[in-house]
């Protein structure tokens, strides 16, 4: 299962909601619209075995479509925003969803990756059940010849257009219920490089489904949004205090037979102790990152101010208040 966050100009989150059905209908779920109905294309043969579900806030303000492919194992809906994405000059989304099988003949799986990852000017989302072992994404697994295959195969066809790996590595998605298997990544997400730069965060942050699977939740945030952190205002810097600082300033001894990892080691724990020092007398230059450059200290007393003679006003609204 898999959630997806992104934020347009509109002051609220907008969701698509990703389901992998085992041999059942669509539920009906609150708040949420099944993609199809929202088709833009026909229906494919069979019954569906990975569904989207938008939320009726996002299909409220914006304009979204199914898209159905040749295969019941994926689904795609495109997303169309007037105002742009996420503050970016694209101005259309793609989100498939797909379900993959292994199987012993090329292209080794149930759906050629050439079908899934296939080359977008606009950006595109594809996430779901690939059912394969990466080893970037969980270092710790043994792949057999087979399993080895499956997975190049896949991650290849991927890397070419390019898309790009989003899922964080050691951060297992499946925990069996039996004791003998061991925790694994199976779904997995990749964007291309269009929507890169736009990828806020993935992470599993959900309380468990019922299942073995674990939800992973993507988010979107325009650029704008990430601010920097407060900088130090040299300018103000206490020279005086770092003189007398620097007094009992004390280094490690350079290694005595530097080598190149030795040395580079003992370099960034120099630069980070003498960092700490010169920031530690220098004022920032916002208190935080969502000061702005103008920020003073003065300004927490004159809102005191403010808000107390506002409060007065409310209270006594004659001319002299």
């Amino acid at each position: 299962m898999f959630f997806f966050h992104f934020f347009t100009a509109l002051p609220c989150c907008l969701t698509l909601l990703c389901l992998l059905l085992f041999k059942t209908p669509p539920p009906d779920i609150q708040l949420y619209r099944y993609s199809g109905d929202l088709c833009g294309s026909p229906l494919p043969p069979g019954r569906p075995r990975v569904v989207i579900y938008v939320s009726r806030n996002l299909s409220q303000h914006l304009s979204c479509s199914t898209v159905f492919h040749h295969s019941s194992g994926m689904v795609s809906i495109d997303v169309f925003s007037p105002e742009g994405l996420c503050g970016s000059p694209y101005h259309s989304l793609r989100v498939s969803s797909v379900y993959l099988l292994g199987t012993n003949r090329p292209p080794y799986h149930s759906i050629p990756p050439e079908w899934v990852f296939s080359f977008l000017s606009w950006p595109h989302l594809v996430l779901g059940d690939f059912n394969l072992h990466y080893q970037v994404a969980d270092p710790c697994c043994s792949l057999s010849e087979r399993e080895f295959i499956i997975s190049t195969s896949c991650i290849d066809a991927a890397f070419d257009v390019p898309y790009h790996f989003l899922n964080t590595p050691e951060v297992y998605t499946r925990f069996p219920f039996d004791t003998i298997s061991r925790p694994s990544v199976l779904d997995l997400a990749f964007p291309n490089t269009a929507l890169s730069p736009l990828v806020s965060s993935w992470d599993t942050p959900l309380p468990s489904t019922g299942s073995e699977n674990v939800s992973c939740v993507i988010t979107l945030k325009p650029p704008g949004i990430l601010l920097p952190p407060p900088t130090p205002h040299w300018a103000l810097l206490d020279l005086e205090a770092v003189g007398k600082a620097h007094d009992t300033f004390t280094t490690l001894p350079c290694p005595a037979r530097p080598t190149p990892n030795s040395l580079s080691r003992w370099f960034d724990i120099f630069s980070a102790r003498l960092t700490s020092l010169l920031t530690s007398y220098a004022p920032s230059k916002r208190p935080c990152p969502h000061s702005k450059p103008w920020s003073s200290p003065h300004l927490s007393c004159l809102r005191t101010e403010y808000h107390k003679f506002a409060r007065l006003s409310r209270l006594d609204p004659s001319p002299l208040n």
